[in-house]
């Protein structure tokens, strides 16, 4: 089921998704290869670079209620158990300051990758 709903959100992507997504993709060749809506476990990620174990998470106005939050924190502490570190973003940042979202996930993303020797 999570498979059907991740290809179903891939293609209801929000602005900021997309907008993270076009400048993410590119990354693969440097060897930062990261997937967009991808199931991990039980759960969705919006972004992830499984290499270096980071899932990026955007959030939107509907993450300021408290259920979302805890929801986001019971979240967080699932993929913190299996290794994952979890980078989240408002919506707006990522519209209004992409290139400071993107070279901070690329700095992290780096810092994370096994190391070659």
């Amino acid at each position: 089921m999570s498979l059907q709903l991740a290809r179903a959100m891939r293609r209801k992507m929000t602005d900021a998704e997309m907008r993270l997504w076009f400048r993410l993709r590119p990354l693969r060749r440097d060897g930062l290869a990261f997937r967009r809506q991808a199931p991990v476990g039980r759960y969705i990620l919006d972004f992830e670079c499984r290499p270096a174990k980071l899932g990026i998470e955007l959030d939107g106005v509907r993450h300021t209620d408290a259920d979302a939050q805890a929801y986001d924190a019971e979240r967080t502490a699932w993929f913190e158990m299996r290794g994952y570190q979890i980078l989240r973003f408002w919506n707006q940042d990522v519209l209004q300051q992409t290139d400071n979202v993107v070279d901070h996930i690329i700095k992290v993303a780096a810092s994370r990758l096994p190391s070659s020797t």
